[in-house]
């Protein structure tokens, strides 16, 4: 029996603002260039694909030149069970706008992902 007072769609809605405050917590390590802490904080899949060294001077060369965060807004957060190049699972693609010192407009799109203990943590980072 489905229950009609929960929308159809309340498991993917859950998924998203979980995933999405695990994402703002993890964007937060970044802006406070705690880059091994964000590593340690990455999905299973994140952290097997790079080493710690090799993120936290990936993510450093990429974030300095931006200088430091002025604002940061949610622009969109999409449930996906699958993405391209990856293994089907439970994903959330975020996207925020971002302003930085030295880049006024940016989009920074940050992919968590469900752990298989239940919980999110992100797979993916990428900034334009």
């Amino acid at each position: 029996m489905v229950d009609a007072a929960a929308p159809a769609n309340a498991p993917a809605d859950a998924s998203v603002d979980a995933a999405t405050t695990a994402a703002k917590a993890w964007l937060g390590l970044v802006d406070a260039e705690k880059y091994a802490e964000s590593w340690s904080g990455a999905a299973q899949g994140f952290q097997s694909a790079i080493s710690s060294d090799n993120w936290s001077r990936a993510v450093g060369d990429a974030r300095h030149p931006l200088g430091k965060l002025l604002s940061r807004q949610l622009k969109s957060a999409e449930f996906k069970t699958s993405l391209p190049g990856v293994p089907d699972g439970k994903y959330v693609v975020i996207q925020f706008a971002s302003a930085f010192e030295n880049r006024a407009q940016a989009v920074e799109t940050i992919t968590p992902s469900q752990e298989a203990d239940g919980s999110w943590k992100v797979s993916g980072y990428f900034i334009k």
